[in-house]
């Protein structure tokens, strides 16, 4: 250390304190690394390691590996080294350099981690970006998320033997990018795999010290206020321990007040439709599961939202689907008035597609990132906001006109922001020119001087000329005197005694004045002068809007679920959804119902509607045959996609529906094994069914396919009967089942088990050719088609023949023939699926907007269609 520079030991002094981040040291104009972070650095972000030689003679600091960035441009290197996992810590220059004597003081202003970041290079526009806090011990689980980038914050907690499996549901749900752990949640083995390797979630441990109620409770009432404080339950402290933690967390990192995280929302158990990560992964409700997409998740089909704000929040709807049948009724009834008001629809959605993302604005100005374009913007998006408070007061009652009266148009914020900032302000705020003319005097006589010096020295030199007669006066400048006043020696004597003489030259002399020292002290300053100036006035700015974070915030709530509501109606109308009743009964009743995501991945292909019934005590459960590739599980998913669309307040796609309310919806589909956690194919279901029975009630929903497949067959068809027995005994589960299978033995449970009901998918066969006709019918299949299917896939003809001889063979030596065609097949005809496919491409056909040749066109097709 004595070798060091006094820079250097200052560096290390600070990087000592922040071991496990990247520490990027404020130097001028750049962000330097040096050491094992240069090192990092330099391979992370592709940059040039240098280094001094390697000379006895240097010094320490000579010989350091460094690198570094231009502090303008840091935002897409933090957001590189962040989406690497890496920890970022920003230490800045606290004091003026020119200011400075001697080292200039230095400190941590924020540490970047994957769960505090707010620039927007890092971060997705339609997703939230969740830090958690988890508390787990013997009795009790809770959990806390905020986005610190929006301010929105949510905790809940458990208990019991089942609180494990409630938190790793929540887990899934909110997908944390980053989560902080007591030692308990730390050391419980299942919950670190799921975070590190299914979720991808950066861990951090805390010591238990750090999970202590007394301190938990007054961080919480200091973030929140005392009411927030008294809504947390007192019967389990895991909730206040897990947000108290995940609080003080974020004060350390951020090294501010939290200003802008003041909504605390405390949820409980039964509150929302539970999920958990199978059932979300297996019914592709944000992203597919193979490609891990966007598109053709159910997500992509609904969002339709014209704001970030609006993104975020359906995404948390699909995540979150209700239980309350008033509250989904008022998402419903605003959807349906959206839906029949077409002109004031699409008005609304006009005027939401100008509107920025208000929340993440707002963050930034209160961290004090934001520049004067992110108040532009924020201005921009509230100038929308009269218009559509306007639009929303029309509505005759309802829940769109309570959204109207909550908007506060916030006209007075947009109009200081107008009157303070140009419409166009540059990139910094530190060097001036963004203060809008004429709002500040001072402001603009600095400007006037900065951009007329040359002007104002002319008129200055014209009218000493005047007042002393001298014709040949001129005034001059340079590095040495600054501004001064040369007259010729034949004009000397004709100087005033105000002159001042600083230096004689052969031809002449060079005075200076008062009046011109303090206009060079005026030109010269201005404009460090007016960058001062016009930064106290941003900062003013700033913190007038930082007072109004609430109203803000509460603007953008809106704006975020008009929006939301708007989506759903806009898919509502294009793709002829009706508007469900939703209710307490129990019954699930859809009639023509079709899969929302698969008609609209296949847009020129006819997708087969299929009704659905189920109740609490006829058709309980129903038992699903047919060969693979039918559409068994196509038909199972949109029952279970149609169901949680419902309880979103969504409509669906269907010509009528009747939702009762569903608490939990389990899928156990597809076979995987998991290699990570040394788990078979068989392992893997065997474990999913155990977590599906032990925390199922008789109000879920179950979607089981294929049980028992992974072991031998009479094993397997055991396991499938007694499962199925157990989901479909009303004095055991009695929850609403749909269980596909093969085990077509299992069939004979709908004469002995009360509730249970056989379907198959509809085929037709000519010769060895083989039909899906998609259609859902009653009775159970004595077919599978495998060796079909298996030809239809490409097997090669003799494996396909030789299956055909082995299948013969078995069935002789079970005792059985090879059963004939299924009778049930003809009740469903190709001639009757085609004009079904007539029939539903008539009703879509906008036949006012024709013209005659395209009608021609569309009588012929459909001609061809029927013949």
């Amino acid at each position: 250390m004595a070798e060091m520079t006094p820079m250097m030991r200052q560096y290390m002094e600070i990087k000592e304190q922040n071991k496990d981040s990247i520490l990027f040291f404020r130097l001028g104009d750049f962000y330097e690394m040096f050491g094992d972070d240069a090192r990092k650095a330099s391979r992370e972000l592709d940059l040039t390691l240098t280094t001094r030689d390697k000379d006895k003679n240097k010094s320490f600091e000579e010989k350091i590996p460094m690198c570094g960035i231009p502090y303008h441009a840091s935002d897409a290197y933090i957001a590189r080294l962040i989406a690497k996992g890496y920890k970022v810590a920003i230490c800045e220059q606290t004091e003026d350099p020119a200011a400075a004597k001697g080292l200039v003081e230095r400190d941590i202003v924020r540490i970047v981690t994957p769960g505090t970041v707010i620039d927007s290079a890092c971060l997705e526009e339609g997703r939230s970006n969740f830090c958690a806090g988890i508390y787990l011990d013997g009795d009790y689980a809770g959990f806390s998320v905020c986005d610190i980038s929006t301010g929105q914050t949510h905790v809940t907690a458990f208990s019991g033997p089942d609180r494990e499996a409630h938190l790793q549901n929540e887990l899934g749900r909110f997908a944390p990018a980053e989560a902080v752990l007591n030692p308990g949640a730390a050391e419980d083995t299942a919950l670190r795999a799921l975070l590190e390797d299914k979720l991808r979630c950066h861990v951090e441990r805390l010591p238990a010290g750090r999970f202590q109620l007394p301190a938990a409770e007054k961080r919480i009432r200091q973030q929140f206020g005392d009411d927030a404080a008294q809504r947390l339950p007192r019967d389990n402290p895991a909730a206040m321990l897990a947000l108290g933690a995940l609080l003080d967390y974020l004060h350390d990192t951020q090294k501010t007040d939290l200003n802008h995280v003041d909504r605390l929302d405390y949820y409980r158990q039964g509150q929302f439709m539970e999920l958990d990560l199978t059932a979300r992964r297996n019914l592709e409700l944000t992203e597919t599961l193979r490609g891990k997409e966007k598109k053709g998740s159910l997500l992509w089909v609904l969002d339709k939202t014209k704001t970030a704000m609006g993104a975020r929040l359906l995404r948390s709807w699909l995540e979150r689907p209700l239980l309350s049948v008033s509250a989904i009724a008022r998402r419903n009834d605003a959807v349906a008035a959206l839906v029949k008001h077409t002109v004031q629809r699409e008005e609304l959605i006009l005027a939401l597609t100008g509107i920025g993302d208000m929340e993440r604005l707002m963050g930034r100005i209160v961290y004090g990132s934001a520049g004067g374009r992110d108040m532009v913007s924020l201005k921009n998006a509230m100038d929308h906001l009269p218009a559509i408070r306007q639009q929303l007061a029309a509505f005759e009652g309802g829940h769109l006109r309570e959204l109207g009266a909550r908007l506060d148009p916030l006209e007075d914020l947009a109009e200081v922001i107008g009157r303070t900032l140009q419409d166009d302000p540059p990139f910094s705020v530190r060097e001036g020119e963004f203060i809008r003319d004429g709002f500040d005097p001072e402001v603009d006589r600095l400007r006037g001087i900065l951009h007329g010096g040359k002007g104002i020295i002319a008129s200055m030199e014209a009218a000493e000329k005047e007042k002393t007669g001298i014709r040949t006066l001129k005034i001059g400048y340079n590095k040495v005197f600054g501004y001064y006043i040369e007259v010729s020696n034949s004009f000397k004597e004709l100087v005033p005694e105000t002159y001042i003489r600083k230096q004689t030259l052969v031809n002449g002399e060079r005075y200076i004045t008062q009046e011109l020292k303090d206009l060079e002290h005026d030109i010269l300053s201005a404009s460090d002068r007016d960058a001062a100036l016009e930064y106290e006035l941003f900062t003013r700015l700033r913190q007038t809007l930082c007072d109004a974070v609430t109203r803000v915030q509460g603007a953008a709530a809106v704006v975020a679920e008009l929006d939301c509501l708007c989506s759903l109606a806009a898919v509502a109308v294009k793709n002829n959804y009706c508007c469900p009743v939703v209710d307490e009964s129990g019954v699930i009743e859809i009639h023509d119902g079709r899969h929302p995501v698969v008609e609209c991945m296949r847009p020129d292909a006819m997708f087969v509607p299929n009704d659905t019934y189920m109740g609490e005590k006829e058709n309980r459960a129903a038992i699903i045959t047919g060969p693979n590739m039918a559409g068994k599980s196509t038909y199972m998913r949109q029952a279970a996609l149609m169901v949680l669309m419902a309880q979103i307040g969504s409509f669906v796609p269907a010509k009528a529906a009747r939702i009762g309310i569903v608490d939990r919806i389990f899928t156990r589909i597809g076979a995987s094994d998991d290699l990570s956690a040394g788990q078979s194919t068989f392992m893997v279901e065997m474990t999913e069914v155990s977590d599906i029975l032990r925390c199922a009630t008789s109000r879920s929903l179950l979607i089981l396919d294929e049980i028992g497949r992974g072991t031998s067959t009479f094993d397997g068809m055991s396991i499938a009967r007694a499962v199925l027995e157990y989901c479909a005994d009303p004095k055991k589960l009695g929850a609403k089942t749909l269980f596909a299978t093969h085990y077509h033995e299992l069939t004979a449970m709908e004469g002995t088990l009360p509730g249970v009901k056989n379907y198959n998918i509809a085929v037709k066969t000519r010769g060895e050719d083989i039909i899906f006709l998609r259609k859902i019918i009653p009775g159970g299949a004595d077919r599978s088609y495998g060796i079909e299917v298996a030809r239809l896939a490409g097997l090669p003809s003799t494996v396909v023949n030789r299956a055909k001889k082995i299948l013969r063979q078995l069935e002789e030596e079970a005792g059985r023939p090879a059963p004939a065609v299924q009778a049930q097949e003809d009740q469903v005809s190709l001639t009757a699926l085609s004009e079904g496919e007539v029939i539903d491409q008539l009703r879509r056909a906008q036949v006012d907007t024709l013209s005659p040749l395209e009608a021609l066109n569309l009588l012929y097709e459909l001609k061809k269609k029927l013949n």
